[in-house]
C-alpha cells in the first residue's frame, strides 16, 4: 500500500505542494477537526460520487487511524486512479505529531 507520513503531508503542504486532500470520515467527525481544504466525501458515498475526484490528481486520502482510507486509496487504485496515497495513521497521528492543538477524539 502507497501511504504518506504526517510529516511527509507537512512538508509537501509548507512547500504549497498541495495534494488533493480527501476526507473519507462520517460528518460528525469533521465537525470535531479536520485538515483546511480538504474534499469531504463520507467513505459510504464513494462509490456514488467518485467522479467529483480526478484520476491524473496527486491525492491523499484520511480518516481518523487510517482504516477506512485505506480501504478507499485501494479502490480508487482499482479505478485507475496512480497517484493515491492513505495518510499512515490517520488524522489521529496528525494531531499527535504535528498539529498538537488538534482536538482528538
Amino acid at each position: 500500500m502507497q501511504e504518506i507520513t504526517p510529516q511527509e503531508l507537512k512538508a509537501r503542504l509548507d512547500e504549497n505542494d498541495r495534494p488533493v486532500l480527501v476526507d473519507v470520515r462520517d460528518d460528525w467527525e469533521t465537525k470535531l477537526c479536520r485538515l483546511p481544504d480538504a474534499v469531504h466525501i463520507p467513505m459510504e458515498e464513494f462509490e456514488l460520487r467518485t467522479e467529483e475526484l480526478n484520476p491524473a490528481d496527486d491525492i491523499v486520502v484520511y480518516c481518523h487511524h487510517g482504516v477506512r482510507s485505506a480501504a478507499v486509496a485501494d479502490y480508487l487504485r482499482q479505478l485507475g486512479f496512480t497517484r493515491v496515497r492513505n495518510l499512515s495513521g490517520g488524522l489521529d497521528a496528525w494531531a499527535r505529531t504535528i498539529e498538537p492543538t488538534m482536538r482528538r477524539y
